[in-house]
């Protein structure tokens, strides 16, 4: 069916039928050891649709990626991951380093409070589909996470 935005939502609806109801949201790991901003982030990115799962360190980010890994399957898979670059345990650039062994195309939003050359350069070479200099606005963070999971 073609979405033209001539019709109203509750004709769309009822022209899509049954299916909509299966349809399932964009699932979003993330990851940030800071709790106030993890939980706006995770209220904002709930807002927009997403089911968010949440971590606050790097260990248990790599664990949950490596459970994806290994033929053991996460309690749920992701399609987008949103990470702190420095986390306490492992970084999340470890995180991704797993991460991209697994799945190349997952796209990877990451965040950090220290946007050196360095770190520029690592997240860069990690396949990183976009770096977020801590403080940031958290639309400018949801519009991202919206194009990556409408194109992965």
């Amino acid at each position: 069916m073609m979405l033209d935005g001539q019709g109203t939502e509750q004709e769309w609806l009822m022209d899509f039928g049954d299916r909509y109801e299966e349809m399932e949201p964009t699932k979003v790991l993330l990851a940030e050891d800071d709790d106030e901003l993890r939980e706006l982030i995770a209220v904002a990115l709930r807002r927009e649709g997403y089911a968010v799962f949440e971590v606050d360190n790097g260990d248990q980010l790599v664990r949950y990626i490596h459970r994806m890994q290994g033929g053991v399957e996460p309690e749920e898979d992701i399609d987008l991951v949103i990470s702190d670059v420095c986390l306490p345990g492992r970084s999340g650039l470890e995180a991704l380093e797993r991460l991209r062994e697994r799945d190349g195309s997952l796209p990877v939003i990451l965040m950090t409070a220290f946007p050196t050359p360095e770190v520029r350069e690592a997240v860069e070479r990690a396949g990183t589909a976009v770096l977020f200099d801590k403080p940031f606005q958290i639309e400018d963070l949801c519009t991202a996470a919206n194009y990556f999971a409408a194109s992965h």
